[in-house]
């Protein structure tokens, strides 16, 4: 005998809520899932930018510490300008606050009126900006040419160029040096610049991201005619600003940090760059960690305003050229 028609609906009815009810269940157990992975990830994330941060914050509150917080065990974490300077301002206690500030400083103070560290941040602001513009123009014109230029040995060539990235820069210093030493150029900036002029990893980055841009453009400019000139000024250019803005990154942050070749083709003091110069303020100064943490945050501000000013084309520039190179 078949149910009766309302006990089949009702039946219908109370599996059918039993349904929404265990779907509706899943749905808040997967968000739940989600938002605790999230969550996980982001603490892992932030756990991670702390620890990375630290060196950097280590450098900054050292410099700023007074002369025997340096040497405490344990180490201080907080330096006592950030402990009491906020209450100092607070209360209006302005003399005493000043007077905590001008002994924060003394190590800044003492870097900048005993040493000839602007001397130093000029050389190396000239340096790293001339090889950083000479690398992103020749190493341009040579991607493009890679990447879009069609001549026999093409292939070759470029593969060539390739396989010297596994020779140890080591290997090359004492050729390097002779070629400076016979063209007179020792003790001179321009010692330190040509050598930097050109990046073979610059031209295989841009070659790469070239590769991204449609040739169709081209022949459509050289159609139009356009010299070759044009072609690689208006329309390569422009449309490989992120990878050109990543190269530049990655330049002037090598060329800033350039300690050892600049180490060898420069003996007088007024030439040397930033991080030449304070190593040998290190050497005269064995025990002023707070001199040194100074000069090693007066170094890294030009290196972290260039990457903050170019971060959105560096990150675009890394992943188009690494994704569809």
């Amino acid at each position: 005998m078949g149910s009766h028609p309302t006990e089949t609906g009702l039946i219908k009815g109370v599996g059918a809520e039993a349904r929404a009810v265990a779907r509706a269940r899943a749905i808040t157990l997967g968000r739940a899932g989600r938002a605790v992975g999230r969550g996980t990830a982001y603490a892992v994330l932030i756990l991670w930018a702390i620890i990375s941060l630290m060196p950097l914050y280590w450098m900054v509150t050292t410099s700023f510490m007074l002369p025997d917080e340096v040497w405490k065990v344990p180490p201080t974490i907080v330096p006592t300008i950030l402990k009491q300077m906020p209450a100092l301002l607070a209360t209006g206690q302005w003399a005493e606050a000043g007077k905590l500030w001008e002994q924060a400083i003394d190590s800044y103070r003492f870097l900048f009126q005993s040493t000839p560290v602007v001397r130093w941040i000029t050389n190396s602001v000239i340096v790293s900006s001339v090889a950083t513009l000479g690398v992103l123009l020749l190493d341009s014109m040579a991607a493009y040419a890679f990447a879009k230029r069609r001549f026999p040995g093409r292939e070759l060539l470029f593969w060539i160029m390739i396989s010297t990235l596994m020779i140890p820069g080591q290997v090359t210093l004492v050729p390097m040096f002779m070629i400076i030493r016979d063209a007179g150029l020792m003790n001179s900036l321009w010692a330190v610049i040509l050598p930097d002029l050109s990046m073979v990893f610059g031209v295989f980055l841009l070659r790469q991201f070239m590769r991204t841009i449609p040739t169709e453009l081209i022949e459509a400019a050289t159609i139009d005619g356009a010299s070759e000139f044009t072609v690689y000024s208006r329309i390569m250019v422009p449309l490989a600003k992120p990878g050109l803005a990543t190269l530049g990154i990655l330049t002037f942050m090598a060329t800033w940090n350039s300690f050892l070749w600049p180490l060898i083709v420069l003996q007088r003091s007024e030439l040397f760059t930033l991080t030449v110069g304070l190593k040998t303020l290190q050497d005269k100064n064995l025990v002023q960690y707070g001199l040194l943490m100074s000069g090693a945050t007066v170094a890294a501000v030009p290196m972290i305003g260039v990457f903050l000013i170019f971060q959105r084309y560096f990150v675009k520039g890394l992943t188009l050229g690494g994704l569809k190179g």
